[in-house]
């Protein structure tokens, strides 16, 4: 993997790890607010390296899954890229039993469309926590493209090799959560294009600005 030590400092890369454990608290607050559980988040991991390694990265982090749904969805500011939801293929299942009365909505829709709707709300607040916290610490806006969803595929097939620029950096922050008392995890990586990394030098020198 191409790893890029120079595309952030250890000391901006330390800083940005920070700005995301506060920006992912608030998301696990405000999930918490709508389905009533806690969410439980890993401390994030901030990784550098060449774009075209992306594939290759994101399916040896789910290589214990057999199968995975993806939720993706592009986010755009000053702070712009993608981030990816990654579960377990049962997850979405077992994600219709946190939002309960599923035996009144099973008439009305297929457990396949119940799914996906199921793992699209979740996507929508626990991305648009993250990533609108951390973008607001940063001083910048976000907007976001609809989410989608991919049900049901094995990591190989999941990222194609090309799906990425060759050229591009990508600047990875990875998080694991889960749903506290409920045996459903996940994965969420947030990528920013690599337009983002001198916008975000900038940005994390000036938030740490205001402590000095």
């Amino acid at each position: 993997m191409d790893v890029c030590h120079d595309a952030l400092s250890s000391d901006e890369r330390e800083i940005l790890q920070e700005i995301m454990n506060i920006a992912f608290g608030k998301a696990a607050a405000d999930l918490a607010e709508v389905i009533n559980i806690f969410v439980v988040l890993s401390v994030p991991l901030v990784e550098v390296f060449k774009a075209r390694t992306l594939p290759e990265y994101l399916t040896e982090q789910v290589s214990d899954y057999d199968r995975i749904s993806i939720l993706e969805q592009n986010f755009w500011g000053d702070f712009k890229g993608s981030a990816f939801m990654i579960f377990h293929a049962d997850a979405g299942r077992e994600l219709i039993s946190i939002f309960g009365e599923e035996s009144e909505v099973m008439g009305s829709y297929s457990l396949d469309t119940l799914e996906r709707e199921t793992l699209m709300e979740v996507g929508n607040i626990l991305i648009g926590a993250c990533v609108g916290k951390l973008a607001e610490l940063l001083g910048d806006m976000v907007t976001y493209s609809p989410p989608r969803v991919i049900t049901n595929n094995t990591p190989q097939d999941a990222f194609p090799e090309n799906s990425f620029d060759d050229d591009a950096t990508a600047i990875v922050l990875k998080t694991v959560f889960r749903f506290n008392e409920r045996n459903t995890e996940g994965l969420l990586f947030l990528v920013t294009s690599h337009d983002s990394v001198i916008w975000l030098k900038k940005a994390l020198a000036a938030f740490m600005e205001q402590y000095e």
